[in-house]
């Protein structure tokens, strides 16, 4: 019995379209990172991009559970001494709600070249607007 292992010019993928109103983060991120690897569908290779395209919209009305919203922060690094930054959750969905839903899909994926391709992907907005009208993406339910 033969493996079926997918070819570069033979993976269609699709558009899909997420709508984030009143999700939770983690519970979100958990189901758009599998689509965006391909292991949703009966063709996955691991060593191929077979994936489908995301678009997630209504980031800023994303939600936690818990006590998350307010211990939750996100941290970076500047590259100068005493440089350790924090940002708190609350912060971060005020100034950047796209970011959240981003990092927390990105710390899912392989850290690897080829997850990093396939991070490119997931398109994420603020607001209900999207600007891939012409790719016709198709609403999915993840709940």
């Amino acid at each position: 019995m033969k493996s079926f292992m997918a070819k570069k010019d033979q993976v269609e993928q699709k558009w899909l379209l997420v709508d984030a109103d009143g999700a939770i983060l983690g519970r979100i991120a958990a189901r758009i990172a599998p689509i965006l690897m391909g292991k949703t569908k009966p063709t996955y290779t691991p060593h191929i991009d077979t994936g489908d395209y995301v678009i997630v919209v209504n980031a800023e009305k994303i939600r936690l559970t818990g006590k998350k919203a307010q211990m939750k922060e996100y941290d970076y690094y500047t590259h100068y001494p005493g440089g350790h930054k924090f940002v708190s959750f609350s912060d971060m969905m005020a100034r950047k709600p796209e970011r959240v839903v981003e990092m927390a899909v990105r710390r899912m994926m392989p850290k690897t070249s080829l997850g990093r391709k396939m991070l490119k992907k997931l398109k994420v907005y603020r607001g209900p607007e999207h600007e891939h009208q012409a790719q016709r993406p198709e609403k999915i339910e993840l709940f």
